[in-house]
């Protein structure tokens, strides 16, 4: 797909860990001290552990019949340890511009955790938030985002998807609508050379590059400052 500088969508769907909120510290300090329990080399986990729920990073690494306690206590540790927990460049300007019937939140972390983590950084809640424990299938299965979608009376294909990683980003192009990546917890190179059922269509250095305005009932999105802005580039 083909994503312009300038376009609209009826609502914009964002990932919270690494798009939203600068939580590195802590998810860091939670699976390394996870990892370490378990004698599982930690930076094994850390490669394959952001955008995913929990559960089905440490169903990589542990039998099935320990996956749902192991992910329930490693969740409870984390919602208690906000330290460093901050928001990222542009989120907060950007999400009280956005009406609160026009964005929502898709996270794999829990609803306990995501609250937490938007309370630290002093970020607003929305109304719609699909966690963890709303889907069955977790990112990069597009169920979170078609959820969010419909809570909002939306066709997913009229929404903007901003993601951090590529399970996020598979997530929202399975999904079916318009993908933007920031490059904060991976490098823009690795995001650019992600294959078709992961590109964004748009990789940004930050929210700061993006702004959204209400027009006609829908949000007018304009990246890097249109064609040649600062830190957008085209994928494809």
């Amino acid at each position: 797909m083909n994503t312009d500088s300038r376009f609209t969508v009826a609502a914009i769907l964002f990932d919270i860990d690494g798009t939203l909120v600068d939580s590195t510290p802590a998810v860091n300090r939670a699976w390394r001290a996870w990892a370490a329990e378990h004698d599982i080399d930690a930076d094994e986990v850390l490669a394959v552990c952001h955008g995913r729920r929990s559960a089905d990073t440490i169903a990589d690494f542990l039998p099935a019949d320990q996956v749902a306690a192991e992910a329930g206590r490693l969740e409870e540790k984390e919602a208690g340890d906000v330290d460093g927990v901050v928001a990222l460049p542009g989120a907060a300007e950007l999400l009280t511009s956005l009406p609160a019937d026009m964005w929502a939140a898709v996270t794999s972390g829990s609803q306990a955790l995501m609250r937490a983590r938007l309370g630290a950084a002093g970020l607003p809640v929305p109304g719609n938030l699909i966690a963890a424990e709303d889907v069955t299938d977790g990112k990069p299965d597009p169920q979170g985002y078609r959820m969010a979608a419909e809570a909002l009376g939306v066709d997913p294909a009229d929404c903007l998807v901003i993601e951090d990683a590529p399970a996020g980003l598979g997530a929202g192009r399975a999904a079916g609508g318009r993908v933007l990546a920031v490059a904060t917890s991976h490098p823009r190179d690795e995001l650019e050379a992600l294959g078709r059922n992961q590109a964004a269509d748009l990789v940004l250095d930050a929210l700061t590059d993006l702004t959204v305005e209400v027009q006609d009932g829908r949000l007018a999105v304009t990246v890097g400052g249109g064609a040649g802005g600062g830190g957008e580039r085209r994928v494809h």
